[in-house]
């Protein structure tokens, strides 16, 4: 006969399984959106200090455009690594979520073998 009671229990460690997984999520796209944030100000600071810096300088003309090409290759160099950081971040979390199934979908089948077994 099967055991109802195991049988709820297994299914209210699912969802237990599940909130865990969901608040994991949820903390990893906070921290996501967090440094993201951070990120932003960050650029948003460096390149107002450098348009100062490009804006009082003086020079010829090609000399400018050589510091701005420069600035531009910085800038673009921190995007692509605040991108890989951020997608980093993002796979971390996602990982973490995905662990607590993981482990909870190999409880299962071992509750659920356990029962079979009791049952026959």
């Amino acid at each position: 006969m099967m055991d109802f009671q195991a049988l709820a229990e297994a299914q209210r460690r699912n969802l237990e399984a599940m909130a865990a997984a969901n608040r994991v999520a949820m903390e990893g796209a906070q921290a996501v959106a967090r440094r993201n944030m951070e990120l932003m100000q960050q650029t948003m600071a460096e390149m107002s200090e450098a348009m100062r810096g490009l804006t009082a300088m003086d020079g010829n003309p090609a000399t400018k455009a050589a510091q701005q090409a420069e600035l531009m290759k910085a800038n673009y160099e921190r995007a692509v690594a605040s991108m890989k950081e951020l997608a980093d971040l993002i796979q971390k979390s996602n990982g973490e979520a995905l662990e607590v199934l993981n482990r909870r979908f190999a409880e299962a089948l071992e509750e659920m073998q356990s029962m079979v077994k009791k049952g026959a």
